[in-house]
């Protein structure tokens, strides 16, 4: 009988020393992944776009970005053939763009504006991530979420943190999302690889920040933060077990 060398049976222990350590690692771990997506920040309620109800040449600009209407106030003067009609708004909020000047031609139909539904100044930001719809249903309750801010440099201030508030389990079109950010560019942007699914996301709030919300840094950056800023948000899906890989 030959027997194995002392060499053989250290390779041998610590092959089987390896292979019960990963068959336990297999059962009882856990894998965490993440999706990323693209994603903006808004009030809560969306916008709208405000739409001219008649034909004509714009007389007035009645109203400027920025500013805060009530429903019902004026935002054109539009000159018809019947005489000189007032474009109004039709739920109060903020006025985030105008896409009409004075003497411009429009038709029935057209956009003027895009106004955001916020009753309040101090009416806390949202994130909307667009998530591809197959990643939707891994997407836990309350997942923890890092948004990284366009218009903020990520090496000198970090990231923000907020949590998963609710996902929308249908998926959207490039008009439902144009409709609710009040913006149909985006909308067609958001739906290049297909229709999304739109996940809403709580920001974290801090005192100690100059924009009130958490981020990855101690202060964050030294400025407040504005409805429609685009974002890429990182959204921390379900853990798993790496046997789950191999089970059908």
């Amino acid at each position: 009988m030959r027997f194995a060398r002392p060499q053989g049976w250290l390779v041998l222990s610590v092959t089987l020393i390896a292979m019960a350590a990963a068959s336990v690692w297999a059962v009882g771990g856990s894998v965490t992944s993440t999706v990323s997506a693209p994603a903006v920040l808004t009030h809560g309620q969306g916008s709208y776009l405000l739409q001219s109800p008649v034909s004509g040449q714009v007389t007035a600009v009645l109203a400027r970005p920025g500013q805060r209407l009530a429903a019902d106030a004026p935002v054109l003067k539009v000159r018809t053939a019947k005489g000189e009609t007032v474009v109004r708004t039709v739920d109060a909020g903020r006025v985030s763009a105008l896409a009409a000047t004075v003497g411009q031609i429009i038709a029935t139909g057209a956009n003027v504006a895009s106004v955001e539904k916020v009753a309040h100044a101090g009416d806390p930001l949202y994130a909307t991530v667009y998530v591809p719809a197959e990643n939707a249903a891994a997407i836990p309750a309350h997942a923890s979420v890092d948004l990284t801010v366009q218009s903020v440099p990520t090496q000198q201030y970090g990231v923000l943190h907020g949590e998963v508030k609710s996902v929308d389990r249908s998926a959207q079109s490039a008009q439902t999302i144009g409709a609710f950010l009040g913006d149909s560019a985006l909308g067609e942007q958001f739906t290049e690889d297909g229709r999304p699914v739109a996940v809403t996301v709580r920001l974290a709030t801090s005192k100690s920040t100059k924009s009130g919300y958490a981020w990855s840094s101690a202060d964050g950056p030294p400025f407040e933060l504005t409805s429609m800023t685009l974002a890429s948000g990182s959204i921390r899906l379900a853990d798993q077990r790496p046997v789950d890989w191999l089970l059908p």
